[in-house]
């Protein structure tokens, strides 16, 4: 490797934002390595992480209420840069003197932010024509600005929206600078790391990979390696990883469970057999898998038996492969910070995934989990830059169970074969229009209820297909995708006129919440 990536690191305190991913994401994207900790982060551990900088996160609480989350008292001293987010500007304010009250008029939403003073390094190029479209969230806010720091903005009902001290690098800001919604607070978290921190931005797709591959060689040596590959991105990528450090010592095992989309099974075997010379044992189990979900209506139990079944199927495969001692797994940053969250408490599970179980842990195998520091889009990054199809990197999210949820109730291979036929051709025809990467994520759903129809001269009495696409940034909340009529039309045409056994499409147009975004 010619450089340390992780020498540069920005700490992130959380204090129970929803938004506190965002800003890791906002970092990264600044080419800078961040870390997502608890806001009561020991001293000496965060002394030992050497952080460039630190950024204390919003959070839902009130500093004034009794068991608020607050930071040591010497987090100040530490001689490194901080800004403070919302709760963490009021934590900073308060520290040092200043006083937070509840707002006279709660912002939640859009706002618009003025300038007043110096603005300093931080704010230097925040405002354009004397303003700044921001998005606030918060009920308290800093009413007596503590002695050395200066109001640097204010909104119309806020006369306190960011503060600074210069002299000691530190900052705060009422509003979030992490989320969309806020124009110009992308470039604001990059003037923090990169011009107030001094990080020179080391944290790139193609160092990524460089450092990844010499880490994955010096663990594994000329051991074998297996891997899951499930044809979904992180496992894709995981393997493309692996493959580019360590060539034919790595194993991948892909399970057909006969709930995939159409000609995926074939796709897979294309991309990484043919085309990346990657050594993959195939193992087609459509038989078991709906033999093992005969009768099964209720959502979870069928969950439970693809994810047991998958199990065990790659437990039987691996146990073929004599010499492995490694188990390489596409777990990356989020699902490491959900785990840790889950473990300490201070973490709510806002959504419930779809994605199969982990493997048993009497597999006697180390763990390889090259993608565990990576962001999703991160992770799209690098299998672009490995060589994977941009359709393959860049396809929506499919859950674990594959078309075992979006078959409501019970399975059969006769509803998986209907489906898989509508949603390839709803997919193609997103592609077509354009339509695709505007949308997060899109599926059809098969229902099990006969419609009356008519074709030709005769009645029909056949399935329905529901189309689902969302728009969302984070998965937590997300807002139906408005498909133009005539392309609504077209796609529900070809389906009826192609796929046997439909008479009817429908088109959901349900938000999240109330309703999730997939139908199991």
């Amino acid at each position: 490797m010619s450089q340390d990536i992780h020498s540069e690191k920005i700490l992130i305190l959380d204090f129970g934002s929803q938004y506190t991913q965002l800003i890791a994401r906002r970092v990264r994207e600044a080419h800078v390595y961040c870390e997502l900790h608890p806001f009561d982060m020991d001293l000496d551990a965060i002394r030992a992480f050497e952080p460039k900088g630190i950024i204390l996160s919003g959070g839902p609480k009130s500093v004034y209420e009794e068991g608020a989350p607050e930071v040591e008292e010497a987090l100040f001293e530490l001689g490194v840069p901080v800004l403070g987010i919302c709760y963490g500007m009021q934590i900073m304010a308060r520290h040092f003197g200043g006083q937070v009250v509840p707002a006279g008029k709660r912002e939640y939403g859009h706002a618009t932010l003025h300038p007043c003073g110096s603005p300093g390094p931080l704010f230097d190029e925040f405002f354009v024509e004397g303003k700044s479209p921001v998005w606030m969230s918060h009920g308290d806010h800093v009413e007596e600005v503590p002695a050395g720091f200066e109001v640097v903005a204010y909104s119309e009902n806020a006369p306190v929206c960011a503060i600074q001290n210069v002299e000691r690098n530190l900052y705060g800001v009422q509003f979030h600078p992490e989320v969309n919604h806020t124009p110009r607070g992308e470039q604001l978290i990059d003037t923090f790391v990169r011009r107030i921190c001094g990080c020179s931005g080391q944290w790139t797709p193609g160092h990524i990979i460089e450092d990844a591959v010499a880490r994955i060689r010096e663990q594994v040596g000329g051991q074998r390696v297996i891997l899951g590959l499930s044809g979904g991105v992180d496992s894709s990528v995981a393997a493309a990883l692996i493959q580019r450090a360590i060539g034919k010592q790595l194993v991948c095992v892909f399970v057909d469970n006969g709930l995939l989309r159409l000609d995926e099974g074939d796709q897979v075997m294309r991309t990484f057999a043919q085309n990346m010379g990657v050594n993959v044992i195939r193992v087609n189990a459509e038989d078991r898998f709906m033999a093992a979900l005969e009768g099964i209506a209720d959502p979870e139990r069928k969950r439970k038996i693809i994810g047991n079944l998958f199990v065990e199927i790659f437990e039987e495969e691996s146990a073929k492969i004599e010499d492995a001692v490694w188990l390489a797994q596409g777990t990356i940053y989020p699902d490491v910070i959900e785990s840790a969250g889950a473990k300490t408490g201070k973490a709510h599970n806002i959504k419930s995934h779809h994605n199969v179980g982990g493997l048993p842990e009497h597999m006697k195998l180390n763990l390889l989990e090259p993608l565990r520091e990576l962001f999703k889009d991160e992770v799209r990054a690098i299998g672009e830059e490995l060589g994977l199809p941009h359709p393959m990197v860049y396809r929506h999210p499919f859950p674990g169970p594959g078309l075992g949820v979006r078959i409501l109730g019970e399975v059969k291979k006769e509803y998986a074969d209907i489906l898989r036929r509508a949603d390839a051709i709803y997919i193609e025809e997103l592609y077509r229009t354009g339509h695709y990467d505007k949308i997060s994520q899109a599926f059809a759903v098969f229902l099990p209820v006969r419609s009356v129809g008519v074709m030709g001269d005769g009645r029909t009495y056949e399935y329905v297909i529901a189309l689902r696409a969302v728009e969302t940034k984070d998965f937590m909340t997300a807002g139906w995708y408005p498909l133009p009529y005539a392309d609504m039309a077209h796609i529900s045409g070809r389906i009826i006129n192609e796929v046997k056994g439909v008479n009817r499409v429908v088109y959901d147009i349900s938000s999240k919440p109330p309703a999730t975004i997939e139908w199991e």
